[in-house]
């Protein structure tokens, strides 16, 4: 190419020069565009999935040997262990269904999703652990009144064994996949929960995906000490039948760990239903926030609420100072920026209005009446 203006080709003006170099990339390498991002994010998401289907097979074909297992050889303890499985296994299909649903797109009936199929299938696969653990329970109690049972030591131990065994394989495999993405960009101090973390709101479903998975291995070592309870009381009966009674036993000590397990999820759960404000949010702090951004008058309504775990939604509306009504735009934006970003919702929506002196709210049938 021929000089332009007497400069040499490929050079730019004054005017932009410095704005092109800011912008060029150092080293040769930008910053990756979002398409990379989701990419990267979707790959990562694929290899959680394939882990977690994994690891709920294995989970579903124990559970069913153990059912078996417990049947043959005649023990409860055995039967309570693999109930125990079954609420892992739910929050394995729970962790998948809600992978999987935020994925899919609202529709014009359902407006905000599907996000709390996944808390309607909490409630039901924990009601169904229940109505299973009361019948071993009542099994149970009524072994240790009469004592007419006998048991299959050498079947319970090597069942005991074996779920030892795929324990020690699951723990394996969900914390591989706990490296594979578990990495987390939130304040190391921070008692604010992963899933509504600052950084789970500019990381999509990463940081759901990740403490989903650390979630189930931590549940798979809790499985493997249930475990390792069993085999004891195995090996105890198979060279002690006289103390078969530790078969009861353990069936009250793993039912009271399932409840321990379960109560917190319908606890959450009632929250979300209710469409209460998340534990980890402060309702006040977040007011207190607002009412920094300059040209916030008041808050005549703030509502926070869950459409699933770690999906939080807030509805804000705010009375500007008067005269800053041509500021809206500019406060509208510092206000979802502080939701979206400091606090992690998942969507809000901030209605402003300009400031009005505040009038009496006394009808004129109630004035007439107190008259």
């Amino acid at each position: 190419e021929r000089p332009v203006n007497g400069a040499p080709p490929g050079l730019p003006s004054d005017d932009e020069s410095l704005l092109e170099r800011d912008a060029a990339p150092r080293g040769g390498r930008g910053d990756p565009c979002s398409g990379c991002s989701r990419r990267r994010e979707r790959c990562k998401q694929r290899t959680v999935k394939k882990r977690l289907t994994l690891a709920a097979l294995l989970y579903l074909l124990f559970m069913t040997g153990e059912l078996i297992g417990g049947y043959v050889a005649n023990s409860l303890a055995i039967m309570t262990d693999a109930l125990h499985m079954l609420t892992d296994l739910s929050g394995i299909i729970l962790t998948l269904l809600a992978l999987w649903l935020s994925a899919k797109s609202p529709t014009k009936r359902f407006t905000f999703g599907f996000h709390r199929l996944e808390v309607l299938s909490a409630v039901i696969s924990v009601l169904l652990v229940y109505i299973l653990m009361a019948f071993l329970l009542y099994e149970a109690v009524q072994r240790t009144i009469h004592m007419d049972y006998e048991i299959n030591g050498d079947i319970m131990l090597i069942t005991a064994a074996v779920g030892v065994a795929v324990n020690l394989i699951m723990g394996f495999l969900l914390n591989q996949s706990g490296h594979l993405h578990s990495h987390s960009h939130s304040h190391p101090h921070s008692h604010v929960p992963q899933l509504n973390s600052p950084s789970a709101a500019h990381s999509g479903g990463h940081g759901h995906s990740s403490l989903a998975v650390r979630a189930a291995f931590v549940h798979a070592l809790g499985d493997l000490v249930q475990s390792i309870g069993v085999l004891v009381a195995a090996y105890i009966i198979r060279f002690k039948p006289e103390y078969k009674i530790a078969d009861p036993i353990c069936t009250y000590v793993f039912s009271i760990l399932v409840v321990l397990t379960t109560v917190r999820i319908l606890c959450d759960t009632g929250v979300i239903i209710l469409e209460g404000v998340p534990r980890h949010l402060n309702v006040d702090r977040i007011k207190e926030d607002l009412m920094k951004i300059e040209d916030v008058y008041s808050i005549e309504d703030l509502n926070v609420w869950s459409l699933t775990a770690g999906k939080t939604a807030a509805i804000v509306h705010l009375q500007l100072v008067p005269g800053s009504s041509s500021k809206w735009e500019e406060v509208q934006s510092k206000a979802r920026q502080l939701l979206l970003t400091t606090f992690g919702m998942y969507k809000c929506s901030v209605q402003l209005q300009s400031y009005r002196q505040e009038m009496s709210k006394t009808c004129a049938s109630c004035q007439s009446s107190s008259a």
